[in-house]
């Protein structure tokens, strides 16, 4: 069961990955880019502090932190709990996908930080401001969407990888969002 559930992930990455042409590579190395998202962070930052006030947009960035570490943490954990190899290490594979990155990063795959790290800041930011900014949350999905996509699109994570750091990201983003609500409740009022 496992490995027909590998197979057929290694079947979609081969799909997808080479569905990507040089024309497309250079967006989409942006798209991946953890600094390419620096404006829309200070654009999040601001809507928290218009929306929130310093006092809990610090304690705003306090759960960020505390989030992308987690997800990041546990990202590590799974990477070398299970040693999956990315597809750009795996010689059984490699010649088959476009790695449009100059290199291919770590070892291991299985999840990718960059789909669980976009989508926890994405559902978390959405959480927060869903009643104050209008259409926030869809744009936030898109983009973390995108960026999951993205990792798939380089040739350095397979779908499922990117599948399940992105549901790690959600379930995080749910608690520390839940926590943030219970400590601005109890700690701030």
């Amino acid at each position: 069961m496992i490995e027909s559930i590998i197979d057929k992930d290694i079947e979609l990455l081969i799909f997808l990955n080479n569905l990507g042409t040089t024309q497309w590579d250079g967006f989409w190395l942006i798209v991946t880019n953890k600094f390419s998202a620096i404006p829309l962070y200070i654009l999040l930052l601001y809507l928290a502090f218009k929306n929130y006030g310093l006092k809990k947009t610090v304690v705003i960035v306090l759960f960020i932190a505390l989030l992308i570490a987690a997800s990041d943490q546990t990202s590590n954990l799974f990477k070398y709990g299970f040693k999956r190899l990315r597809p750009c290490h795996d010689e059984s594979i490699a010649d088959l996908i476009r790695l449009v990155k100059s290199r291919c990063g770590g070892m291991y795959s299985y999840f990718s930080a960059h789909a669980s790290n976009s989508m926890a800041i994405a559902v978390f930011f959405s959480l927060l401001l869903k009643d104050k900014v209008k259409f926030l949350s869809y744009f936030l999905i898109i983009w973390a969407l995108f960026v999951a996509y993205s990792r798939i699109y380089i040739g350095v994570h397979f779908p499922l990888d990117v599948f399940t750091g992105a549901l790690i990201g959600v379930i995080y983003a749910i608690v520390c969002y839940k926590l943030f609500k219970f400590f601005t409740r109890k700690i701030l009022t």
